[in-house]
């Protein structure tokens, strides 16, 4: 049981890797409210708790009765973060909630703080933490758990990385804005760049899988 915990928890934890994702999250919840940031870490966490828990108890029926196959998940999950790669190297993101927030603020007299893109569903949850890879992990795993025992065994793992993960979204706003905006501004275009090499290789290995299949 502990081995199984253990196996299972490295495996969330390297395919959600909330460490890597704490630092895109920062960049696109910038301009949030501490307390904004927060809750859509917190709600992200919730949304894709939700969505891995559907997959363990029905995703294979699921799935076969949509008839979709995992390699659809990894190449729509890699063209939905390509596009968002896109719009943090160019700084469309930023350049669009200021315009949104000035229109508001104008008509509405109220703070900038106030107009904030909910990043929570999407990309956050869905495809980044609840994404291709940690979808084929928990179905993985779930097929090969014995009893409920086990079965409780990964969840409960899943359920403290995902904890684990909240922890990590929530502590890297502080962080960035500590380094500056320009140390900011260069760092969130380097994840851009990293975020569009990672889902080309998501698209990659969508079609690669097809193919040999």
């Amino acid at each position: 049981m502990i081995e199984l915990f253990i196996s299972a928890f490295t495996a969330f934890f390297v395919v959600i890797d909330p460490l890597g994702c704490a630092p895109i999250y920062a960049g696109l919840s910038a301009g949030a409210s501490r307390a904004q940031a927060i809750s859509m870490a917190a709600r992200a966490c919730v949304i894709s708790a939700g969505i891995l828990l559907v997959f363990a108890l029905f995703g294979k029926q699921l799935l076969g009765a949509l008839h979709i196959e995992l390699d659809a998940f990894r190449i729509a999950g890699g063209i939905m973060l390509f596009v968002i790669a896109i719009e943090m190297v160019f700084e469309k993101r930023t350049q669009r909630r200021e315009e949104r927030a000035e229109k508001i603020k104008a008509q509405h007299a109220e703070t900038p703080e106030a107009v904030v893109d909910d990043v929570s569903v999407f990309p956050m949850a869905m495809p980044m933490i609840a994404g291709p890879g940690s979808i084929a992990t928990i179905m993985l795993l779930m097929s090969r758990a014995q009893g409920t025992e086990q079965t409780l065994g990964i969840l409960g793992a899943m359920l403290l990385v995902l904890v684990l993960t909240f922890l990590a979204l929530a502590a890297a706003g502080p962080l960035m804005r500590v380094l500056g905006e320009n140390v900011e501004a260069v760092i969130t275009r380097l994840l851009g760049v990293l975020l569009a090499a990672l889902a080309t290789q998501y698209v990659l290995d969508g079609i690669k899988s097809a193919l040999l299949s």
